[in-house]
């Protein structure tokens, strides 16, 4: 077992520090690596459709960039504010609870909760009393953080309603676990960009929209027919 063990910590080790590597050497070349797939996907493709792979990728950096970058700013904001407040009121564990809760604040809609439980239980085995003030501390914090804070650095840098959120997480939690619970939403929402812009062309060159009616076409002013 112990041989075992230690083989399984290598190869982590391993692999993690090659992903580390990696990354560092294609954020270096990250200009050049662009300009190479782009020639390649004008190569590929005809002129009109290869403007709109590019269009589209540009769409997913967006996305992608956006919320990642947030959830993160967001999520150590939080971390902050948890260590801040539970050490005006004196609860243990300060530090190991705030980035217990700064970490799992990166999940949207489920992150608070997946944080607050293991917090607390970790905080009722020392003292009850501060379990439930802790409990009614980041209840406040994540309010604060769902109505106030959350939206003034995220916006609507997704596009996807509640629902569509919440299939999101459960998806790609299922699929990828942490991973897929923090990358499913603007994964998703590129898809469901996607999705619209096919099915509005589709409606349009039928003459319908979205509730299957006729569009009415704009008569063509005499100076254009000219």
């Amino acid at each position: 077992k112990v041989v075992g063990y230690g083989m399984a910590i290598g190869s982590g080790l391993v692999s993690a520090i090659t992903a580390v590597i990696s990354s560092i050497y294609m954020l270096m070349s990250k200009d050049k690596l662009l300009r190479q797939l782009k020639k390649v996907v004008l190569a590929a493709f005809p002129l009109p459709r290869a403007r709109r792979v590019l269009e589209e990728c540009h769409h997913a950096n967006q996305v992608f960039s956006g919320f990642i970058n947030g959830k993160l700013i967001d999520s150590t904001i939080i971390g902050i504010i948890c260590f801040v407040g539970m050490s005006l009121f004196r609860m243990p564990f300060a530090v190991l609870i705030s980035v217990i809760v700064g970490v799992t604040n990166i999940i949207p809609f489920f992150g608070p909760f997946i944080g607050a439980i293991p917090s607390i239980l970790i905080l009722l085995i020392i003292n009850p009393w501060d379990a439930l003030g802790f409990a009614v501390f980041v209840l406040a914090l994540q309010q604060f953080d769902g109505n106030i804070l959350g939206p003034k650095i995220l916006g609507d840098s997704t596009g996807l309603s509640a629902f569509w959120v919440l299939v999101a997480i459960i998806v790609g939690g299922g699929l990828f676990g942490f991973v897929g619970m923090v990358v499913g939403v603007p994964a998703f929402a590129v898809l469901y960009s996607l999705t619209s812009d096919i099915l509005a062309r589709r409606l349009a060159e039928k003459g319908i929209d979205a509730e299957g009616r006729p569009v009415k076409k704009e008569p063509t002013p005499p100076e254009a027919e000219e």
